[in-house]
């Protein structure tokens, strides 16, 4: 639509500035176009035009090459960041545009005009070696001072916005002081509950992580301590409760937040939005645990944020396919293949962990869309499955033994497993995720305890529903009563409305339900279906 708003204006001889406002006027209701998208469209030209034409510009003025790319710039176009004052200073000049033009109501800090009238440039004439476009279609490159004219500071000496009056202190808030609370009580033996006030903590805790991400000094023998820290609790998650584990991950994620709030050098800056990417995806998987599948998304949409600050594909695809887990235990299995799909994407051609995780959800997913109907969904999950395990062999040892930030030969077989049995093969299914079993730690309660129900699923598959009920039942049972999260009774109770669907009640069912019905951490904010569809994180 864009391009025939443009060529159409382009005839009637209009400029860009007029073509990107009836471009905003007429997508924006649409597609959520946003103003400074819309210039781009405007200008007929790609993400990587605009990235390269900005860089000229910092070339030209003496400045190292920006961080810029496409994904940041993608970004801001989504309206998920904001530009710092610098950034948004050369995309005006790029467009010739004002920054109200572009939805940014804070003025430029070089305190020049950039937008064209009548086809001329409202600043001072270019230097002769940089002569200017007279095309006023073509992408401004020239109509920056050099650096040693500017009036204004380098992005080293700036703040972000909404921290013009000075340096900013941050103390110790509520939310810390709550998470500190709930974990003394579980420390003690005390039952927790989670509560409105809990959760309403862990939200406010990851909104400031929103805002302070774009807001720095840290050593990086700290930030070595941290990363290592964030590593450990991979090797921590499926051995802790996941409340207790919540509680740890999020007092370690305020304190990221805390260093997030002052502007670092690049690259600790990086370093330390991989952390913040890191940490908030472990909680969005926590999250899923629990429950609670909007602050799992709310989770994965902060990484999100701080992943695209550090420009790494790779960290971004992981994100993804974390968050593809979300709609396919609580909503709809086709948006998480929608989103393994995009995971694959960011992943590229280079092996790596999300390269090699997001066929195998792909397949599940699939596997779950054929149990439903779909015709073509099985030869499709087969083929994921191979691609999968083609791109799992190429990793390195450190990609397949984390549970967390990377993906484990027992996480395959599961994986591997769990789609046979959706797609009808009990026997190989069965199979596969008896020697899944083998594989796993005792204290890998999550994972673990997930392959025993899906076992027990294919009793049920095989015809035998009360070997299924028992195998379920005492799958839960097993488990000391801090470690069973939401995720795994839905999953148990997944079980017993298919044998009730298939069978009808029986006096196996009764008591396969009331030996469910015991304590177990949940989220308050979710209702339980009556046919959960949680599985495995």
């Amino acid at each position: 639509m864009a391009r025939r708003i443009r060529a159409r204006a382009l005839a009637r001889g209009q400029g860009p500035g007029d073509i990107a406002q009836e471009i905003h006027e007429q997508c924006g209701p649409l597609f959520g176009t946003s103003r400074v998208k819309a210039h781009r469209l405007a200008h007929g030209v790609a993400l990587s035009d605009i990235v390269a034409q900005v860089k000229a510009l910092y070339e030209v003025d003496g400045k190292p090459a920006p961080r810029l790319g496409e994904t940041l710039l993608s970004a801001y176009e989504s309206g998920y960041k904001r530009p710092g004052p610098e950034y948004l200073h050369y995309l005006c000049a790029v467009y010739r545009v004002e920054p109200d033009a572009l939805d940014y109501q804070s003025p430029c800090i070089c305190g020049r005009g950039h937008a064209v009238r009548h086809g001329v440039a409202s600043v001072p004439q270019p230097r002769p070696e940089r002569p200017a476009a007279q095309d006023p279609d073509a992408l401004v490159g020239a109509i920056v001072p050099r650096a040693g004219e500017r009036p204004w500071v380098t992005v080293n000496d700036m703040r972000g916005p909404d921290r013009a009056d000075g340096p900013l202190t941050i103390d110790v808030g509520e939310e810390d002081i709550v998470l500190r609370r709930t974990l003394l009580q579980l420390l003690a033996g005390a039952g927790v509950a989670l509560d409105g006030q809990f959760l309403g903590a862990v939200d406010n805790l990851r909104r400031k992580m929103d805002d302070t991400l774009v807001g720095a000094t840290v050593s990086p023998t700290m930030l070595d301590q941290w990363e290592e820290t964030t590593y450990g609790y991979g090797r921590q998650y499926q051995a802790t409760p996941s409340l207790r584990m919540l509680c740890d991950v999020l007092l370690d994620f305020s304190e990221v937040r805390r260093m997030c709030d002052k502007r670092q050098p690049v690259e600790l800056q990086e370093r330390l939005c991989r952390i913040a990417a890191q940490l908030s995806g472990l909680s969005g998987l926590i999250m899923i645990n629990l429950g609670d599948h909007r602050l799992a998304r709310s989770f994965f949409r902060t990484a999100r944020t701080a992943a695209d600050e550090t420009g790494d594909r790779q960290l971004r695809a992981w994100v993804t396919v974390r968050e593809s887990l979300v709609p396919m235990y609580y909503g709809d299995p086709r948006e998480a293949l929608h989103l393994a799909r995009k995971a694959q994407d960011l992943a590229g051609r280079t092996p790596g962990v999300a390269g090699a995780m997001a066929p195998a959800v792909e397949a599940r997913a699939l596997g779950m869309l054929a149990m439903r109907g779909r015709g073509d969904a099985a030869p499709s999950a087969r083929r994921a499955l191979v691609r999968g395990r083609s791109v799992f062999d190429q990793l390195s040892k450190a990609d397949t033994s984390d549970l967390v930030y990377g993906f484990t030969d027992r996480q395959m077989a599961f994986y591997e497993g769990d789609t046979f049995t959706s797609l009808g093969d009990h026997k190989h299914g069965d199979e596969v995720l008896s020697h899944a079993l083998t594989l796993y730690s005792p204290t890998d309660r999550v994972d673990l305890t997930l392959v025993r129900l899906d076992r027990a699923m294919c009793k049920f598959h095989a015809g035998n529903p009360d070997a299924a009920l028992a195998a379920g039942q005492e799958a839960i049972l097993e488990l000391p009563s801090d470690h069973r999260s939401d995720i795994l009774v839905h999953r148990a109770r997944q079980i017993g409305a298919a044998v009730s669907a298939k069978h009808g009640d029986s006096p196996a069912l009764k008591d396969f339900y009331e030996a469910l019905a015991g304590p177990w951490v949940t989220s308050p904010t979710q209702e339980s279906p009556s046919v959960p569809p949680a599985e495995q994180v």
